[in-house]
């Protein structure tokens, strides 16, 4: 019995050994086997196995500078994600965080939150010239057949965190209420906007871009008057009134082939920019470690 003890301490031993192998050092982040081992047993070869751990190596780098760019996500933000996951797996927010893996679902929603902001900064700046708009896309036809407004919002996502959900957003639904209140007064929308919103669009008065009139909000925000207060609606960052500032027609084809333009220059762009981030790290890999 003694043997077939120390046996078993001998091998677990192994095992946690080789779960903590270090197979990179990022910028003196280590990446070890146990932290992409379930990749690692879907692949067929030691190449495949390279390609997982280099692609491992770029996603740290790119969390790493999203953390020193302060652009990683707000905890309300990995929220709003885990409330959609749960949902579409048929599970309330508490049973989704009692599983026992729920730090690893955590964990990635973190990450590709903080990947995703940081694409959208680097290439925030990225436009189409008009000579690739005129290249590219000269075989669209010229009719105007979608409408776009541009719309300013207050946008408030929390007020007190001691509170529960519902007492705060009966806070918040009374706050707007009272800030249309003023508006509808005379009040510069620009400067509460300024002064009280908590989305990113505060620095601007709340001003979006051109928005396509597309479903039931848009709808309703199109109908506005000029320099009236919407109702209080939700959206994706929190709840919000907004007037409506201007409305134009485009051409959708047209419109899309820009976008399709911009999307490839911005992916072009990162992938360049990513390229140059992992040359001035600080990587060591240790690809012999594999099994």
């Amino acid at each position: 019995m003694k043997k077939i003890f120390v046996f078993f301490l001998v091998a677990y031993a192994s095992c946690a050994h080789s779960g903590n192998t270090i197979l990179a050092i990022v910028n003196k982040t280590p990446i070890t086997l146990s932290s992409i081992q379930n990749k690692l047993n879907d692949s067929n070869s030691k190449e495949e196995q390279i390609i997982i751990i280099s692609d491992y190596i770029d996603k740290t780098l790119q969390v790493q500078k999203a953390s020193e760019l302060e652009l990683t996500p707000t905890n309300r933000d990995i929220e709003k994600v885990l409330i959609d996951v749960a949902q579409s797996n048929d599970l309330s927010l508490k049973e989704l965080m009692n599983f026992e893996d729920f730090y690893l679902v955590e964990k990635d929603i973190f990450e590709k939150l903080s990947i995703l902001n940081l694409q959208r900064f680097i290439t925030k700046d990225l436009k189409a010239s008009e000579e690739e708009i005129h290249k590219a896309c000269s075989n669209n036809n010229s009719t105007k057949n979608q409408k776009q407004i541009k719309i300013a919002q207050i946008i408030i996502s929390e007020i007190d965190a001691q509170i529960n959900d519902l007492e705060e957003e009966n806070l918040i639904i009374i706050f707007l209420d009272k800030l249309a209140s003023h508006i509808k007064k005379g009040a510069s929308f620009e400067t509460f906007a300024k002064l009280h919103s908590q989305h990113p669009s505060y620095q601007n008065g709340g001003i979006t871009n051109w928005l396509p009139v597309k479903g039931p909000i848009l709808e309703m925000l199109d109908f506005l008057d000029d320099n009236e207060v919407s109702k209080v609606y939700a959206t994706d960052f929190g709840l919000a009134i907004a007037i409506k500032i201007d409305e134009r027609f485009i051409n959708s084809k047209l419109e899309e082939c820009k976008e399709q333009i911009i999307y490839n220059n911005a992916e072009s762009h990162y992938s360049e920019w990513l390229k140059k981030l992992r040359e001035e790290a600080n990587i060591e890999t240790y690809y012999e470690k594999l099994l």
